[in-house]
């Protein structure tokens, strides 16, 4: 682990330039003293650090030395794949490595590209967790993570609503959406998707499988998705949209509200007096579609089918009733 840890320092001075020693312990997590006989040890290797007295002090090596060294590990390796997603990645269990592979990236490339690297750092950041939404806590993931990359059966209890169940899975895969971590599994002939966050408990067994050779997880997650999207949108309501609610179809329904009013206008149809169109917007179940549909409030009228009006006027009157 020290050998680890000189390199690290070697490399925050060669990237960041002159720093402090509370600000190398602070870095490195360890304690002023250790940073004191850390660096006198990079001294004694022919490392030349040198130490400038003062207010404006710290440590710092001499001008023009750098180090091609950068012994990425494995594990640090790996994670830069996640390098967008520090979150995700400490809830894997590598933030550290994450952290230290960055430092050793960057200390390897060129000073040109390093430059670069590091304005693309300042200018963007990718935050996985949807709005207004709490990540599930997935006590489990780091597990099921190490299960999915050995290739280690799982003994799972896992919670649905129809009540728990347990089930012998074989991993394939982990998917990040929309801050939700999902694990693509194989659970005897069938291929599933099981939400990490439902996990109750987790048993990674000894066993190993075989992964089949054509499983494709990006491939599998948007056709899993297309289903999925379909089921869930098994129907059509037909709607009157004020000016107002075609700006807000778009933000309420996604992307099934831009399809709606581009293929209303592609099909001609013609706003009335007050403004408002006819469109047709897929939605889910009847209830589902309530919800959402209240959600605009005056500015949709639900035409059809008939069930989906009952429902909404329903809901509408007993709200009245409640709020009189």
């Amino acid at each position: 682990m020290r050998a680890d840890r000189l390199l690290s320092l070697l490399l925050l001075l060669q990237n960041r330039g002159r720093m402090t020693a509370p600000e190398l312990a602070a870095e490195l997590e360890v304690s002023v003293r250790t940073v004191y006989r850390d660096v006198e040890a990079l001294g004694a290797s022919g490392v030349p650090v040198h130490a400038d007295r003062g207010p404006a002090g710290g440590y710092r090596l001499m001008d023009g030395y750098r180090t091609r060294l950068t012994g990425l590990t494995d594990a640090q390796a790996g994670s830069l794949f996640l390098a967008g997603a520090p979150g995700p990645a400490e809830e894997l269990g590598l933030g550290a490595d994450l952290a230290a592979a960055q430092l050793k990236l960057r200390a390897a490339l060129p000073v040109e590209l390093a430059a670069r690297a590091e304005r693309i750092r300042a200018r963007f950041h990718l935050d996985a967790p949807a709005w207004f939404r709490d990540a599930d806590p997935v006590p489990h993931l780091g597990r099921i993570a190490g299960a999915v990359w050995d290739q280690n059966v799982l003994h799972a209890h896992y919670r649905r609503p129809a009540g728990p169940v347990r089930r012998e899975l074989h991993p394939l895969g982990l998917v990040l959406k929309g801050g939700i971590w999902y694990l693509v599994a194989r659970s005897g002939e069938a291929l599933r998707t099981y939400r990490v966050g439902r996990f109750l408990a987790v048993d990674v067994l000894a066993d190993t499988f075989e992964r089949p050779d054509d499983f494709v997880l990006a491939a599998h997650w948007a056709e899993s998705s297309g289903r999925l999207q379909a089921a869930l949108n098994p129907r059509t309501a037909r709607l009157r949209v004020s000016p107002r609610g075609r700006t807000l179809l778009p933000m309420r329904f996604g992307a099934a509200g831009t399809r709606a009013l581009a293929a209303a206008e592609a099909a001609g149809e013609e706003t009335d007096a007050d403004g408002w169109i006819r469109v047709d917007l897929t939605v889910e179940t009847t209830s589902v579609a309530v919800g959402d549909l209240l959600g605009l409030g005056a500015e949709v009228e639900v035409l059809g089918p008939p069930e989906l009006r009952r429902a909404l006027a329903e809901t509408a009157a007993a709200l009245a009733d409640m709020y009189a």
